[in-house]
């Protein structure tokens, strides 16, 4: 815990691996129990506090005895909001997948309305909502929490390493960036470093688009096309991410740092990566279906693909990897021809596209 333990009330909402993780990381840095992980899955989370581990998400980590587990999010946001006004900050963290932030963020601001001084939430989902227009997480949780400082958590960042207490570093991008540096302060320590951005819609495509990067880069191992073929697809990868970036409105530095080269390099390479599992698996010519059933956790690269695409061809960006794994997962292609299409490309000059 250190000389200086941490003390910022945190509620964790999504008992998934990341979320538990978070949870088990600022838990580890309280003397207080002012850390409270929260699951929409009553049976789960009991089995969670009796063993005090998430057998199902996180397995083999042990929770502090500092965190709280609970299934009544109701009653956590009570307990939360209380100890965020006796020490005059608070933290919320939506750590559930994109496809339940909405939710997520709805529930929170019905129970605990516009936010108190010193208190703010994150989010940890990655990818883009095709919902009658495009919606990156940022717009959804505004929509549903107004008022609410609020901004990205993102960055090169396995669950089990972070809670396993090896060294991280993240990326929070807030439009508030006096908040952010505050919040910032409070979560550096134990291993993990916090670097602050204002570039929202950066950070964001590039925690999306390296979801998509990684199932090609799956592909490109799946099929054993070698290290020479999986760095030039990484870096042709991270240049169709750069074009569209700055298409939309993103700051071009932000695609060398850590929410996106950084997480890039991890989602790609790692074998704890669910993404690249996805790619490994449609090399070898199992089916969608079966492999999301097998793989017993989200892969958002899956629906991320699809929207991305449609976003590139709206602001008419050139985007032949993230095509290719759009068309390999709708099943237009097999790996071999999604592979064979980007290498027949006609040759160009390489800052042209």
């Amino acid at each position: 815990m250190g000389k200086n333990p941490m003390r910022l009330p945190v509620l964790v909402i999504g008992a998934g691996a990341w979320g538990t993780a978070i949870a088990v990381h600022f838990a580890r840095r309280t003397d207080q129990g002012w850390v409270i992980l929260a699951g929409r899955d009553a049976d789960q989370m009991l089995s969670v506090n009796a063993h005090r581990e998430n057998k199902k998400y996180l397995p083999g980590v042990i929770l502090p005895a500092t965190l709280k587990v609970t299934s009544d999010l109701s009653a956590a946001c009570v307990d939360w909001r209380a100890q965020a006004q006796a020490t005059g900050a608070g933290l919320l963290i939506l750590a559930t997948p994109l496809s339940g932030l909405e939710a997520s963020a709805a529930e929170v601001f019905r129970l605990l309305g516009p936010p108190r001084p010193g208190e703010g939430l994150l989010w940890l989902a990655k990818g883009l909502r095709l919902a009658g227009g495009f919606q990156w997480p940022h717009q959804i949780v505004s929509a549903q929490c107004k008022g609410w400082p609020s901004g990205a958590l993102s960055g090169p960042s396995f669950a089990q390493e972070v809670a396993a207490g090896l060294p991280v570093a993240l990326t929070l991008a807030s439009q508030d960036l006096v908040w952010a540096r505050t919040v910032a302060q409070a979560c550096h320590g134990a291993g993990l470093r916090v670097y602050v951005t204002n570039d929202l819609v950066g950070v964001e495509l590039g925690g999306a688009m390296k979801n998509v990067l990684a199932i090609a880069a799956g592909v490109c191992d799946g099929l054993a096309l070698g290290a020479n073929a999986r760095a030039a697809l990484l870096t042709r990868g991270l240049a169709e991410m750069s074009r569209l970036g700055v298409a939309i409105g993103a700051q071009a530095s932000t695609f060398m740092g850590l929410a996106t080269l950084g997480d890039l390099i991890l989602t790609a390479t790692g074998d704890l990566s669910r993404n690249r599992r996805v790619g490994l698996a449609l090399a070898a010519g199992e089916k969608i279906e079966t492999i999301l059933r097998d793989l017993g956790h989200v892969a958002e690269g899956v629906t991320t693909a699809p929207a991305l695409l449609k976003l590139a061809q709206a602001h008419s960006v050139d985007v032949p990897i993230t095509q290719s794994v759009a068309q390999l997962l709708s099943g237009k292609y097999s790996a071999k021809q999604a592979i064979d299409n980007l290498m027949s490309r006609e040759p160009r000059d390489e800052y042209a596209g």
